[in-house]
């Protein structure tokens, strides 16, 4: 089995269990611990805090994954890893200076209409800072082909910090404002593993040399603090600018639904682990075919399983909601739309990987910003309107857009393709098992309702795509499963 295969499973099996837990967490103990109120003030921190990380990142994280290759002698990779562990701080530090300078006006934006907000604003940058330097430490054990322990650190550890200062609340151990505050410790030891573990996998010499290519360096970082802007306001921003137009609570239901449907890229973010540094190393090898080839497998591998996981939920949403306390009722209309726009991020493989490895990455900038500002207009006309709903569907369409733009790109300037017929019979599948399956109803519990539906839509989803054959990978992991379950 391959490291991409091996590791893409493992950080699956790793990815799908904190999200296990982030379920209990974000469906059930938040609602029922935190309340509406907290939740929603939670929601938009972490938002925030979001927004802010490639900035305090300084684009390191990618930045490294990029240039790594490029250094062949020990020496010069401990000279370049010294440099991007301080890079960030030259603009994090002026950028957290100028934030307090700033911070009535910034703060009094969103604090106009939700002063309940006031208290925590401060801890946005903070969190945003713990984040960045996450990221660059997991960065570094990616270059090394270790992603899986990384993995568990951010999918797993900090969700069970979570859960247990929910607990306490319960408890009354602490209170509902003390739980917003304990989160930035949580994110700070989520940041101190990442560097254990980084320092564990490499240990780093520091040698304090600037690059000689140094100009690239930073006209890079520079592209991803803006592309990685646009990627993470494509996937925050709607929380943020929701609490601008109405209170605060209602980010606890836009949350709640927002999770539910941010499961489908779960194999993506697994997958994208270890696919991004390979990535990154075959277009500075000029592997084309191989990178060809590498996209295509990702690209329908993702769709499978993705769209899978879609189905689970779509099938299901009705009777997942019943489960859930009926004050978060209301977001089923946006578990569509966001799911909607998940799968085509799955249907697109490692397109991303590709985008900002490539020289052509600064025109894609150029969509990437216009695409942001359409969303920042399409959600100031559609949340006055139409709510969280209204959100949601400005969030599908900019999504569409950007998405749509960058698969162009890639396939005019790059000559690299993603889909094949397999990728029109696995939608087909797709829309045969939504039609079969959605108007089926039992007249059980919901739960042994979402459990029995689960079955049938299971055995039916995977029988069909094992039979036409649509992912190699799928079915190896298929026939290894069946080839399991006779011996035992």
């Amino acid at each position: 089995m391959g490291i991409v295969q091996s590791q893409s499973i493992k950080n699956t099996i790793i990815t799908f269990f904190g999200f296990g837990i982030g379920a209990i967490n974000a469906l059930f103990l938040y609602t029922t611990f935190l309340g509406k109120l907290h939740y929603g003030i939670v929601a938009t921190v972490l938002s925030f805090a979001n927004i802010m990380m490639p900035i305090m990142a300084f684009g390191a994280q990618n930045t490294l994954i990029r240039f790594f290759s490029h250094y062949k002698t020990e020496k010069e990779k401990e000279e370049f890893l010294t440099f991007m562990l301080f890079l960030p701080l030259a603009l994090a530090v002026p950028f957290g200076v100028i934030f307090y300078i700033f911070y009535e006006q910034i703060s009094a934006i969103w604090v106009v209409e939700n002063p309940t907000l006031r208290p925590f604003f401060w801890t946005i940058p903070i969190v945003g800072l713990f984040m960045a330097y996450f990221e660059i430490f997991y960065a570094w054990v990616k270059v090394h082909m270790q992603s899986v322990i990384g993995n568990l650190i951010s999918e797993v550890f900090v969700r069970l910090i979570v859960m247990s200062l929910l607990f306490a609340v319960h408890f009354d151990w602490i209170t509902k404002d003390t739980f917003v505050y304990c989160l930035v410790l949580a994110y700070f030891v989520q940041l101190l593993a990442m560097k254990i573990y980084a320092f564990s996998v490499k240990m780093p010499v520091f040698r304090f040399v600037i690059p000689e290519n140094l100009k690239d360096i930073v006209q890079y970082s520079f592209f991803i603090i803006v592309s990685g802007g646009i990627a993470v306001m494509l996937v925050d921003f709607d929380k943020v600018m929701i609490p601008h137009y109405m209170h605060v609570s209602n980010n606890s239901l836009y949350a709640v639904a927002i999770f539910i449907s941010t499961v489908i890229v779960v194999p993506s973010r697994a997958m994208t682990q270890i696919v991004a540094p390979i990535t990154a190393k075959l277009m500075i090898e000029y592997k084309h075919d191989e990178l060809n080839d590498l996209y295509k497998k990702s690209a329908i591998n993702l769709q499978v399983i993705g769209g899978f996981i879609m189905m689970l939920i779509f099938l299901n949403i009705k009777e997942l909601y019943q489960i859930i306390p009926k004050d978060y009722s209301g977001g089923i209309w946006v578990v569509f739309m966001i799911g909607l726009s998940k799968f085509y991020d799955a249907l697109l493989g490692n397109n991303n990987s590709i985008i900002v490895n490539t020289k052509y990455y600064r025109t894609v900038l150029l969509f990437g910003i216009f695409t942001v500002f359409l969303m920042i207009v399409l959600n100031m006309i559609f949340i006055p309107k139409y709510g969280i709903e209204g959100s949601a569907f400005a969030t599908l369409l900019t999504v569409m857009i950007y998405n749509t733009i960058k698969l162009i790109y890639v396939v005019r300037k790059m000559n690299l393709y993603p889909f094949t017929m397999r990728t029109l019979y696995s939608l087909g599948i797709l829309t045969v098992c939504f039609l079969l399956f959605y108007f089926w109803d039992f007249p059980f519990h919901p739960i042994v309702n979402i459990g029995f539906k689960s079955l049938l839509i299971t055995i039916f989803y995977v029988f069909v795509n094992y039979k036409l054959k649509i992912s190699e990978e799928f079915n190896q992991v298929v026939t290894a499963i069946m080839k399991k379950a006779r011996i035992s």
